[in-house]
């Protein structure tokens, strides 16, 4: 399989679940987001899956241990989705997940109407705009910045794709949160769970796990207890040392 990666990739493990990852510092690596973003969604055992702006195939291979469900990963930049299928080649998971290179709003050319069970997504966390800083590497900075996905776009098409009853997970900045919520109800996602996750106990959130089902009633949101990253010693916490490297 070494003789596949390109000069600037290498091959990392997930011990928690035995998944082989190619990786690159110059082009993408995934981040725990990922790991916290495929542990909390609660993907269906059956059915069809769905990730957004799957990159290098983290997500999706890392929620393969607890689904039997065909899992699709949509990802725009060519190298990453690339990436992403010889992942899913070493795992030797080509019968259960498929890599699609095109933009999500061009999903519907692959994917019908009302026919997906669960969406996830990692999105671009920033907000594009004309004097917005981004990061000179254009892998990085698409990733990055909603060059060509807004939360509205992303929304708009999940709930075109998703089955009545359908969930969508995503992960994200608690800043986004008033927007995650607006465009989520103003697509007919009703917000049912919500995780704050923090660096340390004395520290703000950094991120935010939310997910919400296609035609739900629009009460019963949950915000689950939080979920902290490093201890004072800056070890991991248990449940996130197990998450990473198991039990």
């Amino acid at each position: 399989m070494k003789d596949t990666l390109q000069s600037d990739e290498r091959i990392d493990q997930l011990l928690a679940q035995d998944i082989q990852i190619i990786q690159s510092s110059t082009v993408f690596s995934f981040s725990l987001d990922a790991v916290l973003l495929a542990h909390f969604a609660s993907i269906p055992k059956k059915g069809t899956i769905v990730d957004f702006c799957t990159g290098n195939g983290a997500v999706a291979l890392f929620m393969q241990p607890r689904t039997q469900a065909k899992i699709t990963g949509l990802e725009i930049q060519e190298r990453l989705a690339d990436m992403a299928k010889r992942s899913i080649s070493l795992n030797q998971f080509e019968n259960q997940i498929e890599i699609i290179h095109t933009d999500i709003k061009d999903s519907l050319h692959y994917l019908k109407h009302d026919s997906i069970d669960f969406i996830t997504c990692n999105p671009p966390y920033f907000k594009e705009q004309p004097n917005s800083k981004k990061n000179p590497n254009p892998y990085l900075a698409i990733a990055r910045h909603e060059v060509y996905l807004t939360l509205d776009t992303l929304f708009e098409t999940a709930s075109k794709l998703l089955k009545m009853n359908g969930k969508i997970a995503l992960v994200h900045r608690p800043d986004r949160l008033i927007d995650l919520l607006d465009q989520m109800r103003a697509h007919r996602i009703a917000p049912k769970r919500i995780q704050f996750i923090y660096p340390k106990k004395e520290r703000e959130a950094n991120m935010v796990l939310i997910e919400g089902i296609k035609d739900g009633k629009t009460d019963g949101l949950r915000i689950l207890p939080p979920l902290y990253i490093y201890d004072e010693q800056n070890n991991y916490y248990p449940e996130i040392k197990a998450l990473l490297h198991g039990q």
